[in-house]
C-alpha cells in the first residue's frame, strides 16, 4: 500500500481513538507503531520503537519541562495569587469595575510565574470571586474576568505551551517567550477596556470600592516584589543571553523555593506536594511527547506533511484566508481538548504547512497559543470553563454569558496580531 494512504488511515484512527477517550500519548504511539509495521515491517518497527523514546527523553532541552513546572508549583503553593490580587485591588479597585480589572492584572502577574491557564483561573477564582460576590458584582462580570484572565497563562512567559512548541518544532524557546510579552500586555489592556465599557453602560455590574491611600498602595506591593524580581530575573536572563531557557527553569525553580522558604509559606508537606505534583505532570507530558515523536517519525515516512503543504499551496488561496481557516480549527480543538493535546496533535502537520507558506515560526507559535486558549474558554465546550465553574461553584450558564465580551476582545487582539506580526516579533528579533 502507498505510504501516503497508510498515513491517512493512521490519521483517521487517530481521530477515532482520541474521541474514544484513549490517552493522547498512548494513541500517538500506537498509531505510529502500527504505521511502522505497515511501511517498514515488524523488525524495523520494533527498532524505531526502541530508539525514538530514548532519543526523545535523552535531550538536554527536556529538562526545561520539570524545572518550570516545579517553579510554577512552588509559586502556586506560596499564595502568590492572593498577594497579586490584593496589590492590584489597592491600585485600581476604586474605579467602577476596578476589582474585575484588578483580577485581570493579578491573573497576568500570576500567569507570569505559573505558566498554566487552568491553574491561574482556579487560583484566582478562589481568591477574587468571593470578594467580588461580597461587594455585589454582577456574577457574569466576576466569573467572566477570571476565566478570561486565566487564559493569559499560555501567553505570558514562561509558558508551557511555548516550551512544547519549541521542543516539537525546534523553534527557539527563548524567542517564543519574548514574543509573548507584548501580546500578553495587549490582552490585559483589551480585557480592561471591555470591563470599562460594560461598567460604563451598566455601573451596577461593577461597583467601586473605597480608595486606598498612596501609602497603602505602596505597602501592597511589598508581598509581590520578590515574585516580580523572580520573573524579571528569569525572563531577563534569557533576554540578555545570561542563561538558556533550561538554565532559566533551574534558576526560577530555585528562586521560587527560596521565596517560599523566606516567607515561611512552604512547609514540609507543601514541598512534598510540589515535588509529587511536578513528577506527575512531567511524566504525563513526557509520555505525550514520546508518542508525538513516534507519530512524527511515522508521518515523515508517509510524507503526509509535505503532501499537505503542496496541496494547500496548490489551492492558490490567499494566505490570510488559509490562516483564518486554521485559526478557526484551533478554536474548535481548544473547546474539546487541553492545551498539551492540541499542541502535540496539531504541530506535526500544521507547522510545516505554515513554514512552507513563508510565515514566521515565532509569530505562528504566538498565534497558535492564543487561539488554543480562546477555544478553551469559548462556549459551549470550553474545557477551562468547566474546571472554573466547579471550583467557584458557579452555574455554567452564568459563565457562558460572562465570557462572551472577553472572547470578543480576544478576537480583536488576534486580528491585530495577524495584521501586524511585528507585535509578536519585535522583541525577539529586534531587541535580542
Amino acid at each position: 500500500m502507498d505510504p501516503a494512504a497508510i498515513g491517512l488511515i493512521g490519521i483517521f484512527f487517530l481521530v477515532v481513538f482520541i474521541f474514544a477517550g484513549v490517552p493522547v500519548g498512548v494513541t500517538l504511539a500506537l498509531i505510529g507503531f502500527g504505521g511502522f509495521i505497515a511501511i517498514l515491517g515488524p523488525d524495523r518497527a520494533l527498532s524505531n520503537m526502541a530508539l525514538i523514546p530514548f532519543e526523545t527523553v535523552n535531550r538536554y532541552s527536556f529538562a526545561v519541562i520539570p524545572l518550570f513546572l516545579l517553579m510554577s508549583t512552588f509559586v502556586g503553593r506560596s499564595g502568590i495569587g492572593e498577594d497579586a490580587y490584593r496589590a492590584a485591588r489597592a491600585w485600581v479597585g476604586h474605579i467602577k469595575g476596578g476589582l474585575a480589572m484588578a483580577t485581570v492584572v493579578a491573573c497576568g502577574l500570576f500567569a507570569a510565574t505559573s505558566g498554566s491557564s487552568l491553574a491561574t483561573a482556579v487560583a484566582m477564582g478562589k481568591v477574587a470571586y468571593p470578594e467580588m460576590k461580597k461587594l455585589r458584582y454582577d456574577p457574569r462580570l466576576a466569573i467572566g474576568c477570571i476565566a478570561a484572565g486565566g487564559s493569559l497563562g499560555l501567553l505570558i512567559p514562561p509558558s508551557m505551551a511555548f516550551i512544547l512548541i519549541g521542543i516539537l518544532t525546534e523553534v527557539s524557546i527563548g524567542k517564543l517567550f519574548m514574543a509573548g510579552i507584548i501580546p500578553g500586555i495587549l490582552e490585559i489592556v483589551s480585557y480592561a477596556v471591555a470591563i470599562y465599557i460594560m461598567c460604563r453602560r451598566n455601573p451596577a455590574m461593577g461597583p467601586a470600592v473605597a480608595p486606598v491611600s498612596m501609602l497603602g498602595r505602596v505597602k501592597s506591593v511589598k508581598d509581590t516584589w520578590m515574585v516580580g524580581v523572580l520573573f524579571v530575573g528569569v525572563i531577563g536572563g534569557i533576554y540578555g543571553g545570561v542563561f538558556t531557557p533550561t538554565e532559566a527553569g533551574g534558576v526560577g525553580a530555585f528562586g521560587a523555593l527560596v521565596i517560599g522558604l523566606i516567607t515561611r509559606r512552604l512547609n514540609r508537606e507543601d514541598l512534598k506536594f510540589c515535588f509529587m505534583d511536578t513528577a506527575r505532570h512531567t511524566a504525563m507530558i513526557i509520555v505525550m511527547l514520546i508518542g508525538a515523536f513516534v507519530f512524527m517519525r511515522f508521518l515523515a515516512y508517509t510524507r503526509i506533511p509535505n503532501l499537505a503543504s503542496e496541496w494547500v499551496i496548490s489551492l492558490n488561496m490567499p494566505p490570510i484566508l488559509i490562516v483564518i481557516v486554521i485559526l478557526v480549527s484551533f478554536l474548535f480543538f481548544g473547546m474539546f481538548f487541553d492545551m498539551y493535546a492540541v499542541v502535540i496533535l496539531t504541530s506535526p502537520i500544521l507547522f510545516p504547512i505554515m513554514m512552507d507558506m513563508g510565515f514566521d515560526p515565532v509569530w505562528w507559535g504566538v498565534i497558535m497559543c492564543r487561539m488554543i486558549e480562546i477555544g478553551m474558554v469559548t462556549p459551549p465546550f470550553g474545557i477551562n470553563l468547566f474546571g472554573l465553574a466547579a471550583s467557584a461553584e458557579v452555574p455554567v450558564g452564568t459563565m457562558y454569558q460572562g465570557i462572551i465580551p472577553f472572547v470578543i476582545a480576544d478576537i480583536f487582539v488576534v486580528a491585530a496580531l495577524v495584521a501586524f506580526p511585528i507585535l509578536s516579533t519585535f522583541i525577539p528579533y529586534h531587541l535580542m
